[in-house]
């Protein structure tokens, strides 16, 4: 069987993929999409590599090397979508300024699928990515749910459960306490 694609939907698609694996690797970490990747009879050059990540205390608490370090927080991903660019540039910066996340990515041409009010609706949207202290989590969705164009915004947080150590204490120097 050949699979044909018009030629208008492979750049499309081959700007979509990588967001796609990076929302994953995000979302599920490396172990829980290639568990036998990291069992030491298969070695590849990332065996191993989820057991040299320390685990932040927090959402997902269990032994690991960062509740020890009083260098870094529990720390989590929230996603928020917004309608517009502009609407993104504006809702990212208050972010920032005020302190709630030391970072927000934003990610344009994302498009999502949802019922509302009993219809299936297409939007286009600009993905949010914010990296944020736990503790912060209920100031930031507050002031997104004043500062966001929706009636029901999405903030959905993922705890961090690994790292660079250096990245997760800058998060933790540039947020407010």
């Amino acid at each position: 069987m050949t699979l044909k694609i018009r030629s208008s939907t492979v750049p499309s698609l081959c700007r979509r993929l990588p967001l796609v694996g990076a929302l994953c690797m995000l979302s599920f970490g490396l172990t829980n999409l290639t568990p036998s990747l990291s069992s030491s009879s298969f070695k590849t050059p990332w065996s191993g590599f989820s057991r040299q990540l320390p685990s932040v205390k927090g959402i997902h608490s269990g032994s690991g090397g960062m509740e020890g370090n009083s260098n870094t927080v529990p720390s989590v991903v929230v996603y928020v979508t917004v309608p517009t660019k502009e609407a993104g540039k504006k809702l990212a910066e208050s972010i920032v300024t005020e302190k709630l996340a030391a970072c927000v990515n934003r990610v344009p041409g994302v498009e999502s699928v949802y019922q509302w009010e009993g219809k299936i609706q297409t939007d286009s949207e600009e993905l949010l990515i914010i990296k944020t202290r736990e503790s912060l989590l209920e100031p930031l969705e507050e002031h997104v749910k004043v500062n966001h164009e929706y009636d029901v915004p999405e903030v959905i947080a993922i705890p961090i459960t690994g790292g660079s150590l250096q990245y997760l204490e800058w998060l933790k120097n540039s947020t407010r306490d």
